[in-house]
């Protein structure tokens, strides 16, 4: 496109380009990929969700709480949320200490480690279980000790907790540890030169920092132990009323052909984990706010 002329040598004038500003319209490809990603999210997460809650309360909501209130439902759901809440306690723990030594420890075979951390994710947790039962069965060396000292460990509770912690050990590993990547030493440094111990140090400079992760980490873990099935049915037994856990209940349900009652302790089981999500969401939010409007 020509914008005017312009002098040249000897008097004369030469068109001069104009820059080209327009444009050619995005609104398909922008709103195109909009409506792909809301497509898939529905077709995957939302359109499931709302089959299980309507099959869950289509007789109504004395149905359902009938069928989250029968005996076995309610013991499953217990020992479902107190096994996923003594996993989530230690997996913090253990689990923030891991991220901190991968990060700021050189030691030989922590390659390895760092590899390591992330096999629950591939192992399917069927064969879990069946490694577990193979460590810590009674009819082992390990396992019949245990249980001769009133431990057992397989077909009891801490079989359950113990399946809970091998499947949900890299959550907390790998959302702390990116948090402690991207920290300053210099502060933890500083903190030594003053004098302070390591417990200190990393009470004081570290556990502030990587707390919000902390608490990610562990919500997903709690999440993803609500609804462990693979391992759970290999190593818990599943005797009603002492080892048979949510999911596994809720499998048994549809087995015997009762959807509406598995689709009503799934609804209970959705929301506990929407719930925690929800609850974790809140807890960040308040804690970035002052950070914020400083």
């Amino acid at each position: 496109m020509i914008a005017s002329l312009g002098p040249a040598p000897g008097g004369m004038t030469v068109p001069l380009p104009r820059e080209n500003t327009h444009r050619p319209p995005m609104l398909w490809g922008r709103w195109g990929l909009r409506a792909t990603a809301v497509l898939y999210l529905g077709l995957m997460i939302v359109l499931p969700l709302a089959a299980v809650t309507q099959h869950g309360l289509a007789d109504g909501l004395s149905a359902f709480l009938d069928d989250v209130t029968q005996p076995l439902a309610i013991e499953a759901l217990g020992l479902t949320i107190g096994a996923a809440v003594v996993m989530t306690a230690i997996n913090a723990v253990m689990g923030t200490l891991t991220a901190y030594a991968l990060v700021r420890y050189r030691f030989p075979g922590r390659g390895l480690l760092d590899g390591i951390v992330d096999l629950p994710f591939a192992i399917p947790t069927l064969v879990t279980g069946v490694m577990l039962v193979a460590l810590y069965g009674p009819q082992t060396g390990v396992g019949s000790w245990l249980t001769s000292q009133g431990l057992p460990v397989i077909y009891a509770k801490p079989g359950i907790v113990l399946a809970l912690l091998f499947v949900c050990y890299p959550f907390v590993v790998r959302t702390v540890q990116p948090v402690i990547h991207g920290a300053e030493k210099s502060q933890e440094e500083a903190a030594w030169t003053l004098g302070a111990s390591g417990w200190t140090t990393f009470r004081r400079v570290v556990l502030p920092t990587i707390g919000p992760a902390i608490l990610t980490g562990s919500m997903l873990s709690f999440a993803r132990a609500l609804g462990e099935f693979g391992s759970i049915i290999i190593v818990a037994g599943n005797i009603p009323g002492s080892t048979l856990t949510a999911p596994v209940y809720l499998y048994q349900q549809v087995e015997g052909d009762n959807t509406g009652a598995a689709s009503a302790i799934s609804i209970v089981l959705l929301a506990l984990s929407f719930s925690t999500m929800w609850a974790i969401d809140r807890l960040q939010r308040r804690r970035e706010g002052p950070r914020a409007r400083v």
